[in-house]
């Protein structure tokens, strides 16, 4: 997992509250192994019609959002199933963080640990984001990790909170299986003891 510090990029609006899971990927794109190639069906009912062709009215598919990288959404979004495919849909589109008023508990977990950051403001905070994503092109933040605080060029700036062991996790860029070789010496300094005395080492 790559290291989360700061981050600036052009911000996409999703003035949409309760976005679920299978809104973010589609039940039907789930057959995939690998965690990667599901950004091209984020969001898929949404951004193309039932006919493919691609939905002019939703807002990532406006010129002005391409290449964003930051996404601005309405409270608890990520709910419905407990899908980890949603944090690798959203990231392998190009997302590095997303902000919103509350986040679904599992969909919150499953982000972070696949190195997505999530962040919680206040509804009137991101309801300002969205306005100025909607009214400013080329609008941007900047997310930054290190001082837990989300800015902007024109006057906005607000701190968030987060738990201090999921910020260092992602600060240094560590997920299940990173935490666990930060201890390979001592798991390796057990196992010779209980197992080297068993075979008479």
């Amino acid at each position: 997992m790559q290291p989360f510090r700061t981050h600036t990029g052009l911000v996409a609006p999703l003035d949409r509250a309760n976005v679920d899971t299978d809104q973010i990927i589609p039940k039907q794109f789930l057959k995939r192994i690998e965690r990667t190639g599901f950004g091209q069906f984020l969001f898929y009912d949404w951004r193309f019609n039932g006919d493919g062709n691609i939905n002019t009215e939703f807002a990532l598919n406006d010129p002005r959002y391409k290449g964003a990288s930051v996404l601005v959404a309405g409270k608890n979004f990520g709910c419905g199933s407990s899908r980890e495919h949603a944090p690798w849909a959203l990231a392998d589109f190009g997302f590095k963080a997303i902000v919103a008023p509350t986040f679904a508990d599992i969909f919150y977990n499953n982000s972070l640990k696949n190195g997505l950051l999530l962040v919680k403001l206040s509804e009137i905070e991101t309801s300002e984001l969205l306005k100025r994503a909607s009214s400013h092109e080329g609008y941007q933040l900047t997310v930054d990790l290190e001082q837990c605080r989300v800015s902007d060029s024109i006057g906005f700036v607000a701190p968030f909170e987060m738990d201090p062991f999921r910020r260092l996790c992602l600060l240094e860029g560590f997920d299940d299986i990173g935490l666990t070789f930060r201890f390979a010496q001592q798991i390796s300094d057990y196992e010779q003891r209980r197992f080297g005395k068993a075979a008479g080492i």
